[in-house]
Order: structure tokens, then sequence, then C-alpha cells
């Protein structure tokens, strides 16, 4: 199995406390430690207020993060979980991606999906299509971006997007283009752009919601004729990890106490039970259990979320210790 870590980016209320001046230092300490331990890959969000709900904690945005990850780090690849296609032109961001795989010698990935935070849709001005409409986009934006990364220009009459004889130079340093991570488990369309285009997909990590995403990824596949083996299937997860359950518990608190402050009682709750209700909450042995059930799945590549890793890398260091090596 390989592995990917979320940096702090602020989305998630996870810079909460820390002085915005420290930002950026932290996010490239997180990356950094990523970078000199067992991970692949280091990711961020593509949002722009943060959840569960808006607020005015920082959330940084994520391809200027990309541009800044590509020109500090060396060896970790980049990528962003994910991309949503109706914040940016697909040319534009077609170039912004080359621009970064420049940057890091040929280290990013591109997740990409329809987008679902209406608040931020509304709030930015893009208003909030349907989910038709925004599955339209998806599909002509992967189109106009692998055009461009393939043959250094691209040329598409869809019906949400146009483009007529962009050009990206310098195309990606990544032969063939920067690879997919198709995100969402939209079964009828999502799935099928995915079997299409990715290299890379992401859907639910719990047992029953992969096992039936996969199934119907690889019946899209023999309808296109695609190798289903070529996708590698990944998941996020929500990791509070601790040596024993005591520790489990306090650091569960803490996250608790970290939200508090932003939300109702009531929406703390359910943060909480979201927080731990699909994700790799216990200690190492039990995490490696429960990953172990979803390798035989299929899961090849699992993505962590630490929450309080900003202020905390502990359980970084503990997951990377103890979790790691028993799936590698």
């Amino acid at each position: 199995m390989r592995f990917g870590m979320f940096i702090p980016q602020g989305w998630r209320l996870d810079l909460v406390g820390v002085d915005v001046s420290d930002h950026w230092p932290t996010m490239l300490r997180v990356a950094q430690l990523a970078e000199a331990g067992p991970w692949e890959s280091v990711w961020v969000y593509d949002h722009f207020h943060t959840t569960p709900v808006p607020t005015s904690e920082a959330t940084h945005e994520a391809w200027t993060v990309m541009a800044a990850l590509a020109a500090t780090t060396s060896r970790v690849r980049l990528g962003q979980m994910c991309t949503c296609m109706g914040y940016r032109n697909p040319m534009y961001l077609a170039k912004v991606a080359a621009t970064v795989d420049v940057i890091s010698a040929g280290r990013a990935e591109m997740g990409i999906g329809a987008g679902w935070y209406e608040h931020e849709w509304n709030a930015y001005g893009y208003g909030f299509p349907s989910a038709g409409d925004r599955l339209g986009q998806l599909a002509d934006g992967v189109e106009i971006m692998q055009q461009a990364w393939q043959n250094g220009v691209a040329t598409h009459s869809g019906e949400y997007y146009q483009v007529d004889g962009a050009l990206c130079y310098p195309r990606p340093v990544q032969e063939g283009g920067i690879p997919f991570w198709i995100a969402g488990g939209g079964e009828k369309k999502t799935l099928r752009i995915a079997a299409q285009y990715a290299a890379y997909t992401n859907f639910g990590g719990d047992v029953e919601t992969f096992t039936h995403k996969s199934q119907v990824l690889a019946g899209h596949c023999r309808d296109l004729g695609r190798d289903f083996d070529a996708i590698t299937r990944s998941s996020n997860f929500n990791v509070v990890i601790g040596r024993d359950e005591a520790e489990v518990a306090d650091r569960l608190a803490r996250i608790q106490e970290r939200y508090t402050p932003f939300l109702s009682a009531e929406a703390v709750t359910r943060t909480m039970d979201q927080l731990t209700s699909a994700g790799l909450v216990g200690t190492p042995e039990q995490i490696v259990e429960k990953l172990r059930t979803m390798d035989g799945l299929g899961l090849a590549y699992t993505i962590a979320y630490f929450p309080e890793v900003a202020t905390d890398s502990s359980g970084v260091e503990l997951f990377a210790k103890e979790v790691v090596p028993a799936l590698t």
C-alpha cells in the first residue's frame, strides 16, 4: 500500500490558534516531515471557506500552496483532493498545473472533481449549477487538460467549455501529462469519466462503499475497453492514532475543544461523529487491521488527514513508525 498525507491548510479549522505569520512555516514543516518519512505524497484541499461552517479563520488557496511546495520540497509528490473544475477555466488550470509540474521536476498530481460546497460557489459568484451541469463541466475540462498536456495545444467545442488552439507550453515534465485523480463516487458519470481518463480514483473508504464503487468502476472499464487494474484506487481517511485507548481519547477530546468555539453543540457532535465514523481511529494495531481489510478489497493508496498535525506531529510519527511498515 502507498501513503500520502494532507498538510494543515486551514480548511478544516486545523490552523486555529496558529498565528498567520506562522501558517506557511507550519505547512512547510509538515510537508518536510512527510518528505523525511515514508510518505509518497502531500495533499491540500481546493476550498475557499472553512468547513463545517464558513468562518473568518484562514483557508489557504490550493494551487498557490502547490506552487510554494513545488519550490520548497524535492521528493514528495504534490496533489489536491480535489480541485473543483468549476472554480477555474480548464485551460487556465492546465497551464497552472503544468507550471507547477515544471517547478517540481515532475511531481504534480491532478485531483479533479465536480465540486460540492454550495456556499463557496454562491459566495464567489459562480452560482451553483445542477449536478448534471457540474459533471458536464468536469468531462469537458478533463478532455481539454489532457489535450493540452499531451499535445501542447487544445481545441474543444463542448457544451460547457470551448477552446480553439489554446497553447500550453511548456508542457508538463511528466510524459503523457500530469496523472488524473478523478475524485467522487457518482456512478453514472463520475466513475465513467474515471474509467476513461483516470490513473487514480478516490472514493469512500468504508468496506461497503468501496466495494460497491469498485464494482461500478469495473463495469465502466469493461464498457470502454479500459483495463480496470490500470487504475489505482485510493481513499482519504481521518486519522486519530494513539499508543493506547487513553491516548486516542485524549486526542479526540482536544480536537473537539478546537471545534467548540465555532460550532453549536449539535454541530460539534455531528462533526466528531463524521471524523470517527469512516476514519482510522485507534491504536496502531487496530488501524493496521482495518487497512489490511481494505487492502484485500483493492485499496492501493491511503491518504491520511491528521487533524492535530499543525501543533502536534506525534500522531504522524507513530503512524509512520507502526502502521506504514506493516502494510508496505
